[in-house]
C-alpha cells in the first residue's frame, strides 16, 4: 500500500478513530496526521498481492487455532507501543493478553507480515520497520514479494538485534514467533510470475 497525506488539520486519536469511521478507505496515522493506503495498480501485483496475502491470512491462523493467539488481516490497526500512531500492517499476529482487551487495534503484535510491491517496498523495509522493531513483543517481520519467489524474514536474536534472513524457491520459512515452518512454494503455488521464478516453481 502506498500511503498519500490527507490536507486536514491534525486530529487527536479519538478524532481519528471517529473520522475513519467515515471514510471509504482505511488511513495510517502518523504524528497526529492521517494518511490514506491505497493499492498501486501500476505495479501489476495486485492480484498476486491478494492471493498471497490470504493464503498466508489462512494458513497462519490455521495453525494457530484454539492456542489463544488472534490473526488480523489487513483491517486491524496495529498501535506502535507508546505512541499515539497507528499502521495497518497486510497481517499480524498477537498472542498478548493485553490486546484482548483493546477492540480497534492491538499493539503487541508478535508477527508482521508486509506482501511488498516495487512502490511499497523501501518504505516497508525502512520507516516502516523503524516504527515496529521499538515493539518489545515483535519477533518476527516478514517481507514476501508478490513479483518472484523470494521472502525475507527479520528475525530478532536472543541479544535483541535484528537478524535477516533470506529464503528463496526451494526453501523452507522458519517463524519462531508461532512455531510455524512451512515451504515457501506453499504461499507461491499457480501464481503468475516472473519467467525466471515460474520455472523454478515448477521444477
Amino acid at each position: 500500500m502506498i500511503a498519500a497525506k490527507e490536507n486536514i488539520p491534525q486530529l487527536t486519536p479519538e478524532e481519528y478513530f471517529a473520522w475513519e469511521e467515515q471514510q471509504l478507505e482505511k488511513h495510517e496515522y502518523i504524528d497526529g496526521q492521517v494518511y490514506a493506503l491505497f493499492r498501486n495498480n501500476k505495479s501489476g501485483g495486485s492480484k498476486n498481492h491478494s492471493l498471497i496475502s490470504v493464503r498466508l491470512t489462512t494458513l497462519l491462523a490455521n495453525h494457530l487455532e484454539g492456542s489463544g493467539c488472534e490473526t488480523g488481516n489487513s483491517d486491524l490497526r496495529v498501535n506502535i507501543v507508546e505512541t499515539n500512531d497507528y499502521t495497518y500492517p497486510d497481517i499480524s499476529v498477537t498472542c498478548d493478553e493485553r490486546d484482548k482487551a483493546t477492540t480497534q487495534y492491538i499493539t503487541y503484535p508478535c508477527l508482521i507480515v508486509e506482501v511488498l510491491s516495487s512502490s511499497t517496498e523501501a518504505y516497508d523495509r525502512g520507516g516502516k520497520f523503524r516504527l515496529y522493531q521499538n515493539n518489545p513483543a515483535l519477533q518476527d517481520y516478514l517481507l514476501v514479494s508478490s513479483t518472484r519467489i523470494e521472502i525475507d524474514l527479520y528475525q530478532k536474536t536472543d541479544t535483541g538485534n535484528w537478524l535477516i534472513i533470506n529464503y528463496k524457491a526451494g526453501d523452507a520459512i522458519n517463524l519462531k514467533s508461532i512455531n510455524l515452518t512451512f515451504p515457501i512454494e506453499q504461499i507461491y503455488r499457480n501464481l503468475t510470475l516472473g519467467p525466471k521464478d515460474t520455472a523454478q516453481l515448477s521444477s
